[in-house]
């Protein structure tokens, strides 16, 4: 089935199509607001996706309003604003849109948006505070040098210089911005004593890891991935990190800036593909960098088959664990609690289909309570924290923050780090504090202190 002959109804799976980034036509303005007038339509007709994030409400909003009613007479800027709106979760492709491939309609909503992205990046149309912020390794980078990671944490605590920095970059003073560490992963791993043991493949794994440590736990949560090494060595999987790594692309895809993702692809795969070469399974402990290996790669580089084989054999930390459980491989053996969870699913968690293995986990702690959120948090990496934004950014984390603040849990986690952040701030601007009790965790953190490692 292909993009040129869709079938009138089916009972297929959803498919999608390859991005076809490398063509002419792809940056074609013209073209792309004819393609967005046709699926606008339709949406518009529809309107499954009201609740999502608001790129539909802006779209919806804006023809209700227009002179006639109906499409024709939206102001075509208001295009723009739908695509900026759109931060690529994917879940109205994966839970709401009865459109997509293979149906004849053939909408793509969130590569469409991606495809009007790349144009206004193409055009010269991003921001240099987008570029900024989309750079997350050369902020890292940066703001994790000895001193100036103290200096840059205190300017993001300190709101005077936080609506400075509004009225200059852009940067909504309310949110919470991430930390940085001097001391990285990277760092921290390098002196940390490696398990020495025969891996054990099963359950469709090789028993041994390298961890893709990405930006964010790299530079801002290294907790993390120290938390994930010392349980994956508990059960007795060796893991390593590549000699060398950069961002994964997908802050660079929300952008719309192909040839970025391509750099990092040409940096990235080639450094995966040794590992597997010497029977190594790769994790990730991001979704989003996750979801970039697994499938954004293979749709823009289709023909790629190191791209193909670094997303087989890609893995969710929980994922992998829960692999290990149903081969009889994974420990039990848990001395201390955890008490009752709010669990938010992240978006980019949700879309790869793989149910709630992170639960699944967590239940298996003796006593544990996990309430299951499959809600979007609305942060995005850097919607959230943009000036323009951010309110809206708050509007979709409400519904999620209020279900926290009622289910007065020990704790509230995500598989996404930032989105456990956006919750914070949901909690705090709707007033809706929990209390002192209840901590923003992480669940890998939740599951080592189980194990009482």
């Amino acid at each position: 089935m292909t993009a040129e002959t869709p079938r009138e109804g089916s009972l297929e799976a959803p498919t999608r199509h390859p991005i076809a980034w490398t063509s002419e036509g792809f940056y074609d303005e013209t073209e792309l607001m004819a393609e967005l007038e046709r699926v606008f339509d339709i949406c518009h007709g529809c309107r499954r996706c009201f609740n999502l994030c608001d790129a539909f409400p802006t779209l919806f909003d804006a023809v209700d309003e227009s002179e006639s009613g109906e499409l024709d007479t939206v102001d075509k800027r208001v295009y723009w604003d739908v695509v900026d709106h759109c931060y690529l979760c994917d879940i109205c492709y994966a839970t709401k849109c009865p459109y997509v491939p293979p149906h004849a309609f053939n909408i793509d909503f969130p590569h469409l948006m991606l495809r009007g992205k790349a144009v206004k990046h193409a055009q010269g149309r991003t921001s240099l505070r987008d570029k900024l912020l989309t750079s997350t390794d050369l902020i890292g980078k940066l703001a994790g040098l000895p001193v100036i990671d103290r200096i840059v944490n205190a300017v993001n605590r300190a709101q005077p210089l936080r609506k400075l920095m509004k009225a200059v970059l852009g940067i909504h003073n309310n949110p919470i911005l991430p930390e940085y560490h001097s001391r990285t992963f990277r760092k921290r791993f390098a002196k940390h004593e490696r398990l020495e043991t025969a891996p054990v493949s099963l359950g469709g794994t090789e028993g041994r890891v390298v961890l893709f440590s990405t930006c964010f736990c790299n530079y801002n949560e290294p907790q993390i991935g120290e938390d994930l090494v010392a349980v994956f060595e508990h059960n007795g999987i060796p893991v390593q990190i590549p000699e060398k790594q950069s961002c994964c692309g997908m802050p660079k895809l929300e952008l719309g800036d192909m040839a970025a993702i391509k750099r990092a692809r040409d940096a990235n795969i080639p450094e995966l593909v040794k590992w597997i070469d010497r029977g190594w399974d790769i994790v990730t402990p991001v979704p989003s960098c996750t979801l970039m290996f697994k499938q954004e790669l293979p749709l823009m580089f289709p023909d790629d088959p190191d791209v193909k084989r670094v997303a087989e054999a890609c893995f969710d930390p929980f994922e992998y664990l829960a692999l290990r459980h149903k081969a009889g491989a994974l420990k039990t053996d848990f001395s201390g609690e955890i008490g009752k969870v709010s669990y938010q699913v992240a978006c980019h968690l949700r879309v790869q289909n793989i149910g709630l293995k992170t639960r699944d986990i967590l239940a298996l702690i003796p006593g544990s309570e996990i309430a299951v959120i499959e809600r979007c948090s609305g942060h995005d990496g850097t919607y959230a924290v943009k000036a323009e934004f951010h309110e809206s950014s708050l509007k979709i984390v409400k519904p999620v923050s209020l279900k926290v603040a009622d289910a007065e849990p020990d704790s509230y986690v995500s598989d996404c780090p930032m989105a456990a952040t956006q919750i914070k701030n949901g909690l705090r601007a709707a007033g809706a504090g929990c209390s002192e009790a209840t901590e923003k965790s992480h669940p890998m953190t939740l599951l080592r202190r189980a194990y009482g490692l």
